[in-house]
């Protein structure tokens, strides 16, 4: 298959297709956490190389599993370590999209920067041209970034939305659609006021997209069920997905179901219970009824 026809079919996947996307991209200083809850501990590993390859590992353990399929899962999220490794000789994206058909993204923030205005805006991504050409010669359809809301502050959350859009159009050019995530912390005291400004600040930057942009969001649940489908009818957004905010997987998926078009993109509640020391059927059989009930509340 031509780039071009790959790019078309994993455009129409992500716009219409019934599943979810797979958050499989914590990095840097949320590696060994991830790696910790899978059974693996830090005295497992001697070196930061060490530490990726046992991740990788475990990340290549679900991406293989039968649980993993393309009946319930739209897409994947990768960093860029996992981005760079092969699964059977074939790099990550390639694997997923042409043995499973499962829609590629590349996590391309480098982490938030220290809180202001109630706000945590991302760092800079100081490679981030060469890390789009990257992408985009490993055959990946998106990206994925992430910024967090801690409080209603009207100019805190503007200075998200503006940062993420901006980044956003520069990736949207290089050939890639953008995953926008202005996560609203879960624990927030005026978490529904969090929302409402974000919201108005989104349809603000919506409105300023030439009519071919397409972007897609992904927003904590919202407090008020069905709050984003105004979002999800924008022209400009190819997919509204939720992220798990830390709520456990049935919390997350109750939740979830309440807010008809929202789909998750699941990490944590993903991966809940599943540890290195799982036999295969045990492993796949966990893995498979995560997947299932997170497909049940995407679809609800």
């Amino acid at each position: 298959m031509k780039n071009r026809e790959r790019y078309i079919a994993q455009l129409n996947r992500m716009h219409s297709g019934k599943g979810f996307i797979a958050a499989l991209d914590q990095s840097g200083g949320s590696t060994p956490k991830a790696l910790s809850q899978y059974g693996v501990q830090e005295n497992s590993y001697t070196n930061e190389e060490e530490m990726y390859t046992l991740v990788h590992e475990m990340r290549t353990r679900i991406i293989k599993s039968p649980a993993f399929d393309r009946e319930h899962i739209l897409g994947a999220i990768l960093f860029e370590n996992t981005m760079n490794r092969k699964i059977d000789d074939q790099w990550t994206a390639d694997y997923l999209w042409e043995k499973k058909n499962i829609v590629p993204f590349l996590k391309v923030d480098k982490g938030l920067a220290d809180l202001a205005n109630g706000v945590q805006l991302m760092k800079p991504i100081s490679n981030l041209d060469e890390l789009l050409t990257q992408a985009v010669d490993r055959n990946v359809f998106g990206t994925k970034m992430r910024s967090v809301i801690k409080e209603a502050n009207a100019k805190g959350i503007s200075e998200v939305v503006e940062q993420q859009f901006t980044v956003g159009l520069q990736i949207f050019e290089k050939g890639l659609i953008p995953i926008i995530e202005p996560e609203v912390d879960i624990y927030s005291i005026d978490k529904e006021k969090s929302e409402e400004i974000l919201k108005k600040e989104i349809l603000k930057q919506l409105s300023l997209l030439g009519k071919e942009v397409k972007v897609m969001l992904k927003l904590s649940i919202p407090t008020v069920n069905d709050f984003y489908s105004e979002l999800m009818s924008n022209p400009n957004v190819l997919r509204v997905v939720a992220l798990s905010g830390g709520y456990a997987q049935e919390e997350a998926n109750h939740k979830l179901a309440q807010n008809h078009g929202l789909i998750a993109s699941f990490s944590r509640a993903l991966s809940e219970g599943l540890t290195v020391g799982l036999s295969d059927d045990d492993f796949n059989t966990k893995l498979g009824k995560s997947i299932t009930a997170i497909y049940a509340a995407s679809i609800a």
